[in-house]
């Protein structure tokens, strides 16, 4: 069946709802994850950044990046689970697209992710990089959503 899961991450308590919901299909279905975390290098805050101080919160966002994997590897080590993660840079494309690119290269049979499950104006206006990478994934998708308190 599914051999290998491609898992988002970006530190939400959405994403981590979805490395969860992987870490349990890896278990029963003897699979591996592929744990990936984008890095958008553009966001608005930094536009108007001086240089300097892009480089150093890009170089801070490489380093969390790298350290949230690392976290989550040794989760999914303990569990029984093997993984390998991946730090990518967003560069010009959108997170979904470079979700689709690694899930293409790297072979993975499955994309397993959080999502906000965002609607009306929020989602008009952010955008949903969960519905982009269904609408054009050639593999499988498994959105899970972050459970409302009661």
């Amino acid at each position: 069946m599914y051999q290998q899961l491609l898992v988002p991450l970006d530190g939400s308590d959405t994403a981590e709802c979805g490395f969860q919901e992987a870490l349990r299909l890896a278990e029963q279905l003897k699979a591996k994850l592929c744990l990936l975390n984008v890095i958008d290098e553009f966001p608005l805050e930094l536009e108007w950044a001086p240089a300097t101080a892009y480089l150093e919160a890009l170089k801070n966002m490489r380093l969390s990046g790298a350290a949230m994997l690392g976290k989550a590897k040794l989760v999914a080590s303990n569990r029984g689970v093997a993984c390998q993660s991946l730090v990518r840079e967003a560069g010009q494309k959108r997170v979904a697209d470079v979700i689709l690119v690694v899930a293409n290269q790297t072979g993975c049979d499955m994309i397993v992710m959080g999502t906000h499950g965002r609607r009306g104006l929020s989602h008009l206006t952010m955008g949903s990089d969960a519905e982009l990478v269904v609408r054009s994934s050639s593999v499988p998708v498994v959105l899970v959503r972050q459970r409302q308190a009661a």
